[in-house]
């Protein structure tokens, strides 16, 4: 597979305008051996990725809705088909909103309870560890993980949301330390701590905590190696 300038591709980390989460995440990739390389959405993806990642950052500068201008783009045409092809796709921050914008996962992230930009580590605790992002753990544990978001706040109609809960497709929740889900560890208001989910497929998922921020052992904690090794 090439990207633009006939890189081989196997993790395609697409960039936009705005984007500034996408080196970080190859950084994180690379660490654990998995090759990848950023892609500029206007070029659209390379043939057959392995995987690709929708990464942080404010794409159109978070102009109308986060992640709302991005989920627009032809790109995402590619995406969808890709994902509907198997081909697992993760949305990060950013893209954990471009990822509902587009229909790729049910709900909408909006603007924090506290309506300011949080940057800090939360816990989360694994609901389903039987995904490929999550079964580097079990359910129940507790993780680190980094958030930095203005607009995390997940919501969903409660329907929709029982519904998503009965098929599993919630598989983090903000916690505290002890794996308690409190309205105190919820760093957004997230209707039922919700932290990430999952699409139709498991092959699919989003969340709004940094994974790639916690996977290089040189700068902390490393809990988010679990979610990337989901594309070795």
């Amino acid at each position: 597979m090439l990207a633009a300038g006939g890189l081989a591709v196997s993790v395609a980390v697409i960039r936009f305008g705005g984007s500034n989460c996408d080196r970080d995440a190859v950084r994180a990739l690379e660490h654990l051996g998995i090759e990848c390389e950023i892609v500029w959405h206007g070029d659209g993806l390379p043939a057959d990725p392995d995987g690709i990642v929708i990464p942080g950052g404010f794409s159109y500068g978070d102009y109308l809705r986060a992640g709302a201008m991005a989920a627009r783009t032809p790109v995402l045409d590619d995406v969808r088909a890709a994902a509907d092809s198997g081909t697992p796709v993760l949305g990060v921050c950013n893209g954990a909103q471009i990822g509902s914008e587009s229909g790729l996962t049910p709900g909408a992230f909006t603007t924090n309870r506290s309506a300011r930009f949080q940057c800090e580590p939360v816990y989360l605790r694994v609901e389903n560890a039987d995904t490929p992002w999550t079964d580097a753990y079990d359910v129940g544990d507790v993780i680190e993980i980094p958030i930095a978001h203005g607009e995390g706040r997940f919501e969903i109609d409660d329907d929709r949301l029982a519904t998503m809960e009965d098929d599993d497709r919630v598989i983090f929740r903000y916690c505290d330390a002890d794996g308690e889900i409190t309205d105190a560890a919820n760093p957004n208001g997230s209707k039922h701590n919700v932290a990430g989910v999952l699409g139709e497929d498991d092959h699919i998922a989003v969340l709004m905590p940094h994974p790639e921020r916690a996977s290089l052992p040189d700068i902390g904690p490393t809990d988010g190696q679990g979610i990337l090794r989901a594309f070795e």
